[in-house]
């Protein structure tokens, strides 16, 4: 009598094996990547790459590197996307240095423009000192001379030799020497402290009230141009409101501007701004009302520009 088995023996080995196989690579022996290319990271793994070179940058200013780094993730836009992580991690209550990090390095991508105010030095201009001369004047004497007297016999006559007594007939007259005058001191000129000159703060150049009903939320939308009307990136807002205050930066959305930043109002709240540095305060900021074509009501926002003087 034959006994016949089915294929259960088969499939059972091959779940078994599977199990074994398994077991293998994920306990006994798991995979270990080694210097992996930082373009297959997952999400959270590549905003931790991006936070430490925007960090590292921040250390040392070496803007090459910084970019050579970020070229090996791969982003389309390096600028927009460390951008977006800025925002991302500002609205989730992230570290302020670490937001900071990332919008500084974003607006050097974005080729912001960098205004250079230098002072001039002042140089000390030492006046020369007058050095005297010391003027000698000669001392005159008197030079005894041989007489002859026309006689037949000469007779000559000795030569006359100086004493300290001298006859009355011969007079030396000692002339005093001239006193050496002291050189004059030369007292040192005080030296000029450069005073920094504080740039000026920004002023309120338009306050506009925006109605578009195709924006979702009520927003105070701030816009911060230099004197040439460029947007200057990483300029502190400074929001107040009874009970609470809030920053946030320019830089953060180079979508719409270099300088742009926006805040969501709340329904009820009364808000006053300000452009850190002292700069113009804006107050009684509430959420404005809005009609369409319709006669239908909706929030509206604030839209505020500021430059500089």
């Amino acid at each position: 009598m034959k006994e016949e088995r089915g294929s259960w023996y088969l499939l059972t080995g091959l779940l078994i094996g599977i199990v074994l196989g398994l077991l293998y690579a994920w306990v006994v022996s798991p995979i270990q990547y080694v210097n992996t290319a930082p373009h297959t990271l997952r999400t959270d793994a590549k905003d931790v790459y991006r936070q430490t070179i925007a960090l590292a940058y921040q250390s040392t200013g070496d803007l090459a590197r910084a970019q050579a780094r970020l070229n090996l993730l791969g982003d389309e836009d390096s600028a927009l996307t460390l951008a977006e992580q800025a925002q991302r991690q500002r609205a989730t209550a992230g570290d302020s240095d670490e937001v900071q990090a990332l919008a500084d390095l974003a607006a050097i991508l974005g080729q912001a423009p960098v205004l250079v105010v230098t002072s001039p030095v002042p140089v000390d201009t030492q006046i020369p000192s007058e050095t005297p001369t010391l003027t000698l004047f000669p001392t005159v004497t008197n030079t005894p001379t041989l007489e002859f007297t026309p006689t037949g016999t000469p007779i000559i006559t000795p030569t006359a030799t100086l004493t300290p007594t001298l006859g009355p007939s011969s007079t030396v007259t000692r002339t005093p020497l001239a006193s050496a005058t002291p050189e004059p001191t030369r007292t040192p000129l005080p030296s000029l402290t450069p005073t920094p000159t504080l740039a000026p703060p920004f002023v309120l150049d338009k306050q506009v009230q925006v109605c578009n009903p195709n924006l979702t939320e009520p927003q105070i939308q701030v816009f911060i141009n230099n004197a040439a009307g460029i947007g200057v990136p990483g300029v502190e807002v400074i929001l107040t409101w009874a009970g609470g205050q809030e920053s946030f930066f320019t830089g953060l959305k180079l979508d719409v501007d270099i300088g742009y930043a926006d805040y969501v109002m709340e329904p009820g709240v009364v808000y006053t701004l300000q452009v850190s540095g002292g700069g113009q305060i804006i107050p009684d900021l509430s959420i404005p009302e809005c009609e369409d074509d319709n006669a239908q009501r909706y929030p509206g926002s604030w839209r505020l520009i500021f430059k500089h003087p």
